[in-house]
């Protein structure tokens, strides 16, 4: 299976079967373990493990191993959670297709000759081909979300600063959350009952109480109000999409749901306001790679300013690049006002519409991309043809929100598409309980044919 999708960077078959072995040892026992014990999870590749190669699919950390896990691993190792293996992805978290990566693109299990998203779409395809039960992504501006939705599975962004991003390799540090993708919304939410929690590591992070999403999952929607944003429903969105969304939401209403027209007027700019706000980030976080600390070094150069130059030309890949001069740009004297300073407010206009909105309604329904998945190479060579591929969720990033994609159809090809459900700050829970209903009204999702 591997071997047609490469959905891994690094396997850790030794270590997982010793856990596996441990788990089971513990279990004939007679040891009460927890739900996750012994269940096989990937890590995405951007998530420090300690002694397991961290690369972030990149060729400037190709042989980095961390001497420390990420919060979100030392949690799972608590739960007694089967590492697997780290996952493919776009390099350092920058692009929508896996075609990014230093180690190859993925492939999406439902057509191996389509793209299966990305960043995480090793993360997304590992679960879909049934190679982990479950993964750990991490969602910038849709890399949870638009993967899950392309491969059929389900994929959470949980609320800004409800997982701790400590170990997290840092892409666009106000935008990313590290979130779970799995086959079930239920096992989403046991997931997320396992990574979530404060840690002092981290800044950002929110002081929360414990919460147990899966024992508090409830099947109903009686009376869940849902708002549908005209602007997701406009021109560029596939009408296999529209159709396929409006048919879940319709099925939500006949099952008690209230449903109400919406509208967020500045989604026409967010994907404006994302790529200039993510690519300034990116370009302060990967100053670091410069050849001196850690990473990739070139092996010729004349004196430190040429070290510091060859050693980023050849360690970096194009999209990577693109996005450095992109944010160098926005962030340089005389541009700053006219760029960067615009987009912070933007982003602050976004926050507002949504939360003016949540006054009324519980959840907000979309769809997750534009279209099903497309062909590898097809966009590979326009960078804004695959920039426009995140217009329904980069938002949520932009907001902090929660989010949650949910298969809800498929193409006329046969491809998944996703239903996102979108919700106010801390309401996992009424995003799982909402999907998780869906999902009982269709009976669950079908598995790819390899």
């Amino acid at each position: 299976m591997e071997d047609k999708v490469n959905a891994y960077v690094t396997e850790d078959m030794e270590n997982a079967l010793k856990t596996a072995e441990d788990i089971d040892r513990r279990r004939s026992s007679g040891e009460q373990l927890g739900e996750l014990a012994g269940i096989p999870v990937g890590i995405k590749d951007n998530i420090s493990t300690k002694g397991l190669r961290t690369s972030c699919s990149s060729k400037m950390l190709e042989n980095y191993v961390p001497p420390f896990n990420a919060f979100v691993v030392e949690k799972l190792k608590q739960a007694g959670v089967v590492i697997t293996g780290k996952l493919n992805m776009d390099e350092f978290a920058m692009g929508s297709s896996t075609e990014t990566s230093y180690f190859g693109v993925t492939r999406n299990p439902y057509d191996l000759d389509r793209i299966p998203g990305g960043s995480s779409g090793g993360s997304a395809a590992a679960v879909a081909a049934g190679e982990a039960v479950a993964a750990i992504g991490s969602d910038t501006g849709g890399s949870i979300r638009q993967p899950a939705s392309y491969c059929g599975v389900v994929g959470l962004k949980p609320t800004y600063g409800a997982v701790s991003r400590f170990g997290l390799v840092a892409f666009a540090s106000s935008l990313d959350q590290i979130g779970p993708i799995t086959r079930t919304v239920e096992d989403a939410a046991m997931l997320q009952s396992a990574i979530c929690g404060h840690d002092k590591m981290d800044a950002t992070s929110v002081i929360t109480e414990a919460k147990d999403y899966k024992a508090a999952l409830t099947a109903g929607v009686k009376g869940v109000r849902i708002g549908i944003p005209k602007e997701y429903f406009g021109d560029g969105i596939d009408d296999n999409v529209k159709t396929a969304v409006m048919q879940a939401v319709k099925l939500l209403e006949q099952n008690g749901a209230v449903v109400k027209e919406i509208s967020l007027p500045s989604t026409d700019y967010a994907l404006s306001s994302y790529y200039i706000i993510s690519s300034a980030e990116a370009s302060s976080n990967l100053a670091r790679y410069d050849g001196v600390k850690y990473g990739y070094r070139s092996e010729n150069y004349d004196g430190l300013i040429d070290m510091y130059e060859k050693t980023r030309s050849e360690g970096f890949g194009d999209e990577v690049k693109r996005r450095i001069m992109l944010g160098t740009f926005v962030l340089s004297s005389g541009f700053y006002d006219a760029y960067y300073k615009k987009a912070k407010l933007l982003q602050r206009r976004i926050s507002a519409e949504f939360s003016e909105n949540f006054r009324d309604i519980d959840v907000i329904a979309t769809p997750t991309v534009p279209s099903a998945a497309f062909k590898i190479g097809e966009n590979f060579g326009d960078p804004v043809k695959m920039y426009a591929t995140d217009i329904c969720t980069v938002t949520i990033n932009i907001a902090g929100l929660p989010a949650i994609s949910v298969p809800c159809g498929y193409s006329v090809e046969g491809l998944p598409i996703g239903l996102q459900l979108i919700g106010d700050k801390f309401m996992e829970q009424k995003l799982l309980d909402t999907a998780y209903t869906y999902e009982k009204l269709v009976g669950g999702f079908r598995s790819p044919k390899l």
